[in-house]
């Protein structure tokens, strides 16, 4: 069991660790944590402050062990969860990195709605979906690209065999083969088109940034923006609906949960082939 003074002297290392964090004295800052999980080491806010130094030095072999160990301590923690996707996308563990970023959003999104990590989750789980589709995308065009060949290959094989058959007719022999051909192509051209980037509609769009969703909150005039390009609106404009002109606070506004369901199920539709800004 951990005495006080050790607990004690464990989170005075935490504010030295803080501090030369803020700092960019990433070394000196995991030196300091590194004392306090000695002294501490069941707290998994130390793994994490130490896996956030690791970041900045882009050491994600450390990220990973760190933020493994903190949620092992504690399953909640948004950090730990928000690091480990992070680093599990450096291993092109594209699944499993998605995984966590979900984790971490759901915990972040339920706990503090409005905090600036919701916002750094979000797009790190958007372009990790991006990347988890590309890499599928790559694995399927090379795939079928081996079929298509084989196909090819058969047919033209068929096609010879026909051909130089004694009675047959040449004529005829290239006609089916063009026509069997002609439908091959279009078969595995149907299939490409699942991978192929798809523009987002406009409804699904921000009327002021244009760019596609991630927390829509619709006005008393009837109109979707995005909150907090909303809010940066009537803090440093005005108080007014930016299209209709009408008079709008901060309280009027509402989540529109609607456009938010339709903003995921075109991105789980169409396999996330649309990459975030």
């Amino acid at each position: 069991m951990v005495g006080r003074s050790a607990a004690k002297q464990a989170e005075l290392l935490r504010i030295d660790g803080n501090i030369f964090f803020k700092k960019d004295r990433f070394g000196a800052a995991i030196d300091a944590y590194t004392e306090a999980i000695t002294l501490c080491p069941n707290v998994a806010v130390y793994w994490t402050n130490r896996a956030i130094c690791h970041r900045k030095r882009t050491n994600w072999t450390k990220v990973e062990e760190d933020c493994k160990r903190a949620l092992e301590l504690d399953n909640n923690s948004v950090k730990a969860h928000y690091m480990m996707g992070l680093a599990l996308l450096q291993r092109k563990e594209y699944a499993e990195g998605v995984k966590e970023l979900e984790k971490a959003l759901d915990l972040e999104t339920s706990e503090n709605p409005k905090s600036y990590m919701v916002e750094e989750i979000w797009q790190e789980l958007a372009n990790a979906k991006y990347l988890e589709w590309e890499h599928a995308s790559s694995e399927r065009s090379w795939r079928l690209q081996r079929l298509k060949e084989v196909c090819e290959q058969a047919l033209m094989e068929k096609f010879v065999l026909d051909s130089s058959q004694v009675d047959g007719n040449f004529d005829e022999a290239a006609n089916t083969h063009f026509e069997q051909s002609s439908t091959l192509w279009a078969v595995f051209d149907t299939a490409a088109e699942a991978d192929t980037p798809t523009e987002v509609p406009d409804y699904l769009c921000c009327k002021i940034t244009f760019d596609i969703f991630r927390d829509p909150v619709i006005t008393p005039s009837g109109i979707t923006y995005e909150r907090a390009v909303l809010l940066n609106h009537l803090q440093k404009v005005g108080k007014f609906d930016p299209v209709t002109r009408e008079p709008l606070a901060e309280h009027q506004l509402v989540p529109n949960l609607a456009i938010k369901e339709a903003v995921q199920a075109f991105l789980s539709n169409h396999g996330w082939a649309y990459k975030m800004n």
